[in-house]
């Protein structure tokens, strides 16, 4: 499918959930288009989740990154594969990428042939490996053990262009989502493994991740700190400094600080350690590149007290809102409902809300609280803020609910849609070319 296509949206009461197993295909290329959620919501009442995609939004996290942070700016695919985003982050100059499978690898270098690639999962196949090096030009490679030192110098018979970033790891932090036990060496080890990295590699790097949707800048000058340590036990000549992801974006009911001020901390601390002048200083954003760039919104299918039915859940595109707990910023919608006249407008008044999502399972909860006017009720629908990374990404098919409809939404725009009828009376927009 083109990165511009989209399967038909499906609204109003007869229409549910795309098959898990059959998609409709596109209308026609391109995502249709709305000036706002508000008007998407109006036009199209939809009966299944919509993620609403903010281009603009693409554009402005990409040059924070290439304008701000010292070095190269590497985006971690797997918070959003989705073709459109790596299109537009491409174009906005994002042009070095964090892989962490053959599959992303091989996505990446068909759309981008010239982009840079590093395969930054410590744990990788040997087939994984030798793919990457052989078929895709991968050369650089992460590492936090010994043996996987090995496999790579074997699988690549003992290439001599090869670059081994060793992952330091870290201690609990400032980050909402820690990221300690499963990844990373200790401080020890990641002295010995520069070293061997050292006498089998071209070039050697350190790396390190204080953990997702980080919430405190201190917490990359102390994973400096003891990444300059570890450097100078080893002796060795770094060609790389990555300092990793975690940084973190607005919305998710949490304070953070701007993210130049985390560019400012880098930058300062990276100064002090001396590296070499060839030294390529290295981050990998995910989520702050794209988490801000979709709004999706749901629909309220039924209300208990306190607790919102809606179609859309833990299984689907909110997964990381449910095991994270994330308290998105939200809004809400009323619309006019057949055989109703003078349906009032929604409260001004705020209560707290749970989620349940549409599966049977007890699991598919999101306990929040989300914010809402206290009204809200059966037919309303909920625009949630933030969802562009680790969304439609993790989506499964549980149950048979799955939804990847998206528009995109470009203020002033005319809606590039018309309304259609199917025989059994579903109403689709079809896209107008």
């Amino acid at each position: 499918m083109d990165y511009n296509e989209s399967v038909p949206i499906q609204t109003g009461a007869t229409a549910g959930y795309a098959s898990a197993t059959e998609h409709a295909p596109a209308a026609a290329p391109g995502l249709p288009q709305f000036a706002s959620i508000e008007a998407m919501v109006k036009a199209v009442q939809p009966a299944q989740p919509v993620h609403c995609l903010h281009p603009e939004k693409l554009v402005e996290a990409a040059r924070t990154f290439i304008d701000h942070f010292p070095g190269h700016s590497l985006y971690a695919i797997k918070s959003n594969p989705d073709p459109y985003v790596l299109k537009r982050l491409h174009d906005a100059g994002i042009t070095h990428f964090d892989v962490a499978s053959l599959g992303e690898v091989r996505q990446v270098r068909e759309m981008f042939p010239d982009a840079h690639l590093a395969f930054m999962n410590p744990v990788k196949s040997r087939e994984a490996i030798r793919s990457a090096y052989y078929e895709y030009g991968v050369r650089d490679f992460v590492v936090d053990t010994r043996d996987e030192i090995n496999k790579i110098v074997e699988e690549t018979d003992r290439a001599a262009d090869l670059l081994i970033v060793v992952r330091l790891g870290m201690p609990k932090g400032s980050a909402a989502c820690q990221l300690t036990g499963k990844f990373g060496c200790l401080p020890d080890i990641a002295v010995e493994l520069l070293k061997d990295a050292a006498k089998v590699a071209a070039r050697v790097g350190l790396s390190f991740h204080v953990g997702s949707q980080t919430l405190d800048p201190a917490s990359y000058a102390n994973a400096i700190r003891m990444g300059s340590d570890v450097v100078r036990r080893s002796g060795v000549t770094l060609s790389v400094f990555d300092v990793g992801g975690g940084f973190p974006i607005p919305g998710l009911g949490m304070d953070i600080p701007p993210l130049t001020a985390f560019f400012d901390v880098i930058r300062d601390e990276i100064a002090a350690l001396g590296l070499p002048e060839e030294c390529e200083i290295w981050s990998e954003p995910g989520r702050a590149l794209s988490g801000n760039c979709s709004t999706l919104v749901v629909r309220v299918e039924l209300r208990k007290d306190d607790v919102l039915y809606i179609n859309d859940g833990s299984y689907g595109n909110m997964f990381e809102v449910c095991s994270m707990s994330w308290k998105n910023a939200t809004a809400a919608m009323r619309l006019p409902r057949a055989g109703t006249k003078g349906r009032r407008a929604l409260s001004k008044t705020s209560a707290l809300f749970r989620f349940y999502g549409p599966t049977c399972d007890s699991v598919d909860y999101l306990p929040g609280p989300f914010t809402l006017p206290d009204d809200i009720n059966e037919g309303d629908y909920i625009a949630l803020e933030g969802m562009g990374a680790y969304g439609s990404a993790s989506q499964t098919s549980f149950n048979g609910f799955h939804s990847d409809t998206k528009v995109e939404i470009i203020p002033g725009v005319a809606a590039t849609h018309t309304r259609r009828r199917n025989p059994r009376g579903a109403k689709h927009l079809k896209v107008v070319k």
